[in-house]
């Protein structure tokens, strides 16, 4: 094993606090608010609007440098699932039911092979997550563009009496997770300079699998909407949130003034064990930029906690466990790893 250069993700080229204050300089910009129809109701991983009795619900996403791996690998056609994925576990996770969706295709030459299996993606993740892809943009940018970029925005609706934001989660309220497939969609950056910089290539095998580096890394990521849809026709839930970029951190968006602790967490998928080893990253670090196998989380109170277990079993493909509780507090807590986040 070499001596790596890269031990964090805002090294590797990707400051998470950077980020969120480039966010929040554009968001103080927005001071145009809707009146009666189309009235912001806010939202924290997907905004939402009035309209009658219900709200609509709009967000949107990218694959980011996953993309620059899927060239690499000459692998194109599971990208498309994560752009569906990425959009559509963040839109559920406001209790919202997904619709529709647009694509953004930016390329620098649209090779009709290559769009082709990008569109096949789309498809494979509009039909896991029960939406119709309506529409899109394909913008052919060689002077912008080197590679692709693709993105795309989802529309969801839930009844404005059935809006989740988090607010209802207290002490004692049990936390149960739904596992990860691997990376999903986030930490690439951080993941390809650790196998860049070590002696391994993302053609080489995986260790203990018939796959390479590269096409484990590109595992699609894991869609949550069947099994959330129809936990929400059965149980009040109080929380819900998609584990994407900042890791454990995620769970901050949903309540402030409580504290989350996962004392029963999943083992990391082998990709965040391997990484991690190559790349000599302490675990705080991986827990704030990868999801580390834990996907997707949701928030009941205990009474609730058999049924719901039984109703996600039914309905999900990944695994589901019971992965902690809600706390008196503040802030995000991993006792097995000592790790704390504010």
């Amino acid at each position: 094993m070499v001596l790596l250069k890269t031990k964090t993700y805002a090294e590797s080229g990707v400051d998470i606090h950077k980020e969120e204050e480039a966010i929040n300089e554009i968001i103080s910009n927005f001071t145009m608010k809707r009146k009666g129809i189309g009235k912001p109701l806010g939202g924290h991983y997907a905004g939402m609007i009035e309209f009658h009795d219900h709200a609509l619900v709009l967000c949107t996403d990218g694959v980011g440098s996953k993309v620059l791996l899927a060239s690499m690998m000459k692998k194109w056609d599971t990208i498309g699932i994560d752009c569906i994925a990425m959009n559509v576990n963040d839109a559920i996770c406001v209790g919202a039911e997904p619709l529709s969706f647009v694509d953004y295709l930016a390329i620098d030459d649209p090779n009709p092979k290559i769009t082709n299996e990008i569109g096949k993606g789309l498809a494979k993740g509009a039909e896991l997550s029960n939406i119709s892809i309506i529409g899109g943009e394909t913008a052919s940018l060689p002077e912008i563009i080197n590679g692709f970029d693709l993105a795309g925005t989802c529309l969801a609706y839930v009844d404005k009496n059935k809006i989740i934001t988090g607010e209802t989660i207290e002490p004692e309220d049990k936390i149960i997770g739904l596992s990860s497939s691997g990376i999903h969609s986030n930490g690439y950056t951080l993941a390809r300079k650790i196998i860049e910089e070590s002696t391994f290539s993302f053609q080489d095998p995986f260790p203990d699998t018939k796959k390479s580096i590269g096409e484990v890394l590109l595992t699609p990521t894991n869609i949550y909407v069947k099994e959330i849809v129809a936990l929400l026709k059965e149980i009040k839930v109080h929380g819900l949130a998609h584990i994407t970029g900042g890791g454990l951190r995620n769970l901050l968006r949903l309540k402030k003034n409580v504290k989350f602790v996962i004392n029963h967490p999943f083992p990391p998928n082998d990709i965040f064990t391997f990484l991690s080893k190559q790349g000599e990253i302490k675990p705080k670090e991986m827990y704030q930029t990868f999801n580390m196998g834990l996907g997707f989380v949701i928030v009941v109170k205990e009474s609730d906690v058999d049924q719901t277990m039984k109703i996600l079993k039914k309905h999900s493909h990944a695994d589901v466990q019971l992965i902690g509780q809600i706390e008196k507090g503040e802030g995000v807590t991993l006792p097995s790893e000592n790790i704390s986040y504010p």
